[in-house]
């Protein structure tokens, strides 16, 4: 068993790709339609373009609507993604406008960075030292 699919609950799916896109850097990955109003609509990284991939899924359900609403209003992330510097990822969008509710926090080993996704949702950016991973087995 392995990870695919993330998905990422969206307020419209069209801004969701071109902020993925154009200001994360992910790449298209697979754009189908569903229905009349809604598209099977997954990026991925450039870094693996055969890995894990990022659904950016309509808010259809409407306990996904209040679900988001509330992880936000409380300043939590729905997802994170990995970075290899955060500073310089944080400096690099920011030049791009994109909106930051935390700056750059170094946590011991961890160093994050909270961004908003403009379709309703937080993202948070990890680095984690790798000689401090924990030995979890």
């Amino acid at each position: 068993m392995k990870a695919q699919w993330i998905s990422i609950p969206v307020d419209d799916q069209a801004r969701a790709l071109k902020f993925y896109t154009d200001r994360l850097g992910f790449i298209p990955k697979v754009d189908v339609p569903v229905g009349e109003d809604f598209r099977w609509l997954t990026v991925v990284s450039p870094e693996d373009p055969d890995g894990v991939e990022v659904v950016l899924e309509p808010k259809g359900h409407p306990a996904a609507d209040a679900y988001t609403k509330a992880l936000a209003a409380d300043g939590i992330p729905i997802n994170q993604f990995a970075v290899a510097d955060v500073q310089a990822e944080y400096e690099r969008l920011t030049k791009l406008g994109v909106t930051f509710t935390q700056e750059p926090t170094s946590m011991g080993p961890v160093t994050t960075a909270v961004l908003d996704d403009t379709v309703g949702n937080l993202i948070q950016l990890v680095h984690q030292d790798e000689d401090t991973e924990p030995d979890l087995l």
